[in-house]
C-alpha cells in the first residue's frame, strides 16, 4: 500500500513538473523527477540511432515508444536528439532528415508534412540570464508549434515559443526568434519575411 502510495505521489509530483514546464513557468533542470525520463530517453534514442539507414522499419516501433505522438506515413532519420520525446508531436508524412535536435522541454508540435533538413535544431528551453540562478540550472521553456507543410532548409534553428504558419518556408541557416505567419518564405538572422510563397498556376 505504501508503494502505491509513493508510485503516485511521484507520478503526481512528474504531472505538475511537467504542466509547469509545459506553461513556461521556471524549473530547475536537475530536478530528481525527471532523471529516469531521460535515461529513457536515452537509451531510446541509442537504440534508435544505431539503426542502419536504410532500416526505417526497425526505427518505427522506437520512434514511437520514445514521442508522444507520430502520425503515420512519414520519416526521421538518424542522427535525432531529444531531452525526453513525451512533449513530441509529429504530424503524418513527415520527413526528418539527418542530425535534428529537438529540446522538447515544452511541446514542439509539427504538422502533417512539414519537412526539416539536415541539422536544424528547435529549443524549446531557455536558461535564467542571472548567473546565480542560472549556475542553480533554473530554467524555463515555451512550446513550439510548426503548421502543416512547412519546410525548415538546412541548420535552421527555432528559439522557445515560436509559431510557423502553414506552408513557409523558412531559408538555410536561419535563426527564427520571433512567430512567423502561414505562406512566406523567410531567411536571416534573425529571420524576416522576404516574400509571399509563390501561388501555384492555373
Amino acid at each position: 500500500m505504501d508503494d502505491d502510495r509513493e508510485a503516485t505521489d511521484e507520478r503526481g509530483h512528474l504531472d505538475a513538473l511537467k504542466a509547469r514546464m509545459a506553461g513556461g513557468l521556471p524549473y530547475v533542470s536537475t530536478e530528481p523527477a525527471l532523471m529516469p525520463y531521460r535515461e529513457r530517453c536515452a537509451r531510446l534514442l541509442d537504440a534508435f540511432n544505431a539503426t542502419a539507414l536504410t532500416d526505417d522499419e526497425a526505427r518505427q516501433p522506437i520512434l514511437h515508444e520514445l514521442l508522444g505522438r507520430v502520425g503515420p506515413g512519414g520519416w526521421v532519420m538518424p542522427r535525432f536528439l531529444c531531452e525526453f520525446g513525451f512533449f513530441i508531436e509529429l504530424g503524418a508524412e513527415i520527413r526528418i532528415n539527418f542530425d535534428a535536435v529537438l529540446l522538447d522541454c515544452a511541446p514542439i508540435v509539427l504538422g502533417s508534412r512539414v519537412w526539416l533538413a539536415p541539422r536544424c535544431q528547435l529549443y524549446t528551453a531557455d536558461h535564467d540570464l542571472d548567473p546565480g540562478r542560472r549556475s542553480a540550472m533554473w530554467e524555463r521553456a515555451r512550446p513550439i508549434t510548426i503548421g502543416d507543410d512547412v519546410w525548415l532548409g538546412g541548420g535552421v534553428i527555432v528559439l522557445p515559443g515560436v509559431t510557423i504558419g502553414e506552408r513557409t518556408v523558412v531559408g538555410a541557416g536561419s535563426v527564427v526568434t520571433k512567430d512567423l505567419p502561414a505562406d512566406v518564405i523567410a531567411a536571416g538572422n534573425p529571420a524576416r519575411v522576404i516574400r509571399e510563397v509563390p501561388r501555384p498556376q492555373p
